[in-house]
């Protein structure tokens, strides 16, 4: 009798198992198999925190830079505005035309957040199969793996 080990690590003998061997070993891989969704769930957690992280730091910066720059814009195309109207009221035009932009932009990045970015689709998916995949319904496993 030759014990080895399968890809999972667990033992596998080429004797005739008992039912309590066998309802030990389910129970070993079962608890395998949720270790390894939970690690699943929480690596693609962390790979979503830090594709946020990136992408912040980086609107972060183009903000810093881009208001220096929008300042500056602002305050010649109010200045341009001077020679046709009074300063005042040419300011006052720029600074409600910078405030709208400013609320639309607002508004489509509010929308892009909601739409979640920290999704588990494969550990949903996984999830999904996983009662076909253990009665062993091959039908059900692929309807749901869509």
């Amino acid at each position: 009798m030759s014990d080895t080990r399968s890809a999972f690590g667990f033992e596998q003998s080429e004797r005739r198992e008992t039912i309590p061997d066998l309802l030990r070993q389910l129970t070993e891989q079962g608890a395998h198999l949720a270790q390894q969704q939970a690690n699943l769930v929480q690596a693609e957690i962390r790979s979503g925190v830090t594709d946020l992280k990136e992408a912040a730091g980086a609107m972060a910066g183009a903000a810093v830079v881009g208001l220096a720059g929008l300042g500056v814009t602002l305050m010649g195309v109010a200045y341009l505005l001077d020679e046709a109207m009074k300063l005042w009221l040419a300011t006052l035009i720029v600074g409600l035309a910078t405030l709208a932009a400013a609320y639309a932009m607002f508004a489509a990045g509010k929308k892009k957040l909601q739409s979640g970015s920290l999704s588990v689709d494969r550990t949903r998916r996984t999830i999904e199969r996983a009662p076909g995949a253990i009665s062993g319904n091959q039908n059900e496993v692929r309807n749901n793996g869509r």
